[in-house]
Order: structure tokens, then C-alpha cells, then sequence
């Protein structure tokens, strides 16, 4: 049973990545109309394909807080991490930098987990490496691990 558990859409990476899916198949399509080589339906073809996978890939993130663990989801489900509990020495409401981005991506100090804004919650492990989780509902995130750290320890 979860105690937590919210799916943050990633409505930038939607309509960016959307676009370029939609652009690149409607140029695949229209190059044979046009009499252009079949070289370019297939590199516009592939382009399509491309973005169309990120798109699945990375179109959401959830994120599920149980007694046991932090789990987190990105887009269809093929890409996730999870965080054991027991793992987990503290958590906080925390600003990720612009440059962090959105995506998968390594930083000082661990990684972050993110497909939309700047509000996140750092969870610092064990092992003395601090990752974010990107949320839209940082305070209700931050408590729900708080809860769980707190009846571990």
C-alpha cells in the first residue's frame, strides 16, 4: 500500500517533443511528394521514431512512497529508480538549478530525477549522496517521506 503516490505530468517535454515527433513524420510523408530521395523519408522517418520514444520515455514521472521504499516511474515505466527506505537519512524542499534541467541527469553530489519546473525534494541516503526527485507537490512529497523515514528509525 502506498502512502504517497502522484504522477507529475511533463507538459514541456510534451508539446517540445510532441512537435518534433509531428514535424519530422509530416516531413517523412512529404518528401516523396515532392519528388526528394527516399534517403530523407527514411532520415525523417527515423527522426520521427526518436521522438516519438522520448516522448514515451519521459512524458510523466510518478513517484510512490510506501513503508518499504520511494519508487519512481518515468513515462511508460521502462526507466525508474527506487530508494529503500532504511537507505534514507533525511529529506528536504529544495530549488533545483536551471541547468539541472529535466531528464536523468548526474549533479553535484548525486542525481536528479526531473521532467518538469524547479521544485524538487533532496533526499539525502546513507552513503552520503544527496538525489532529487522532481515534483509539482514538494511539501506533500517532502511529509509522505518524512513519515515513512520516521517509522523506520
Amino acid at each position: 500500500m502506498y502512502e504517497y503516490q502522484h504522477t507529475q505530468p511533463g507538459t514541456l517535454v510534451r508539446i517540445l517533443v510532441g512537435c518534433l515527433a509531428i514535424a519530422f513524420g509530416s516531413a517523412a510523408v512529404a518528401v516523396p511528394l515532392v519528388g526528394g530521395q527516399p534517403s530523407a523519408v527514411a532520415a525523417y522517418g527515423f527522426a520521427a521514431a526518436i521522438m516519438g520514444g522520448v516522448l514515451a520515455l519521459f512524458h510523466s514521472l510518478r513517484v510512490q512512497v510506501s513503508e518499504n521504499d520511494v519508487v519512481l516511474t518515468f513515462g511508460v515505466g521502462l526507466i525508474g529508480k527506487s530508494f529503500v527506505v532504511n537507505d534514507i537519512e533525511s529529506a528536504a524542499v529544495v530549488r533545483n538549478r536551471w541547468y539541472y534541467g529535466w531528464g536523468i541527469k548526474k549533479i553535484p553530489g548525486g542525481w536528479v530525477y526531473n521532467v518538469s519546473g524547479f521544485d524538487a525534494v533532496e533526499i539525502q541516503l546513507n552513503n552520503g549522496r544527496c538525489d532529487r526527485i522532481g515534483t509539482d507537490e514538494p511539501e506533500k512529497l517532502h511529509a509522505a517521506i518524512e513519515s515513512v523515514i520516521g517509522s523506520t528509525k
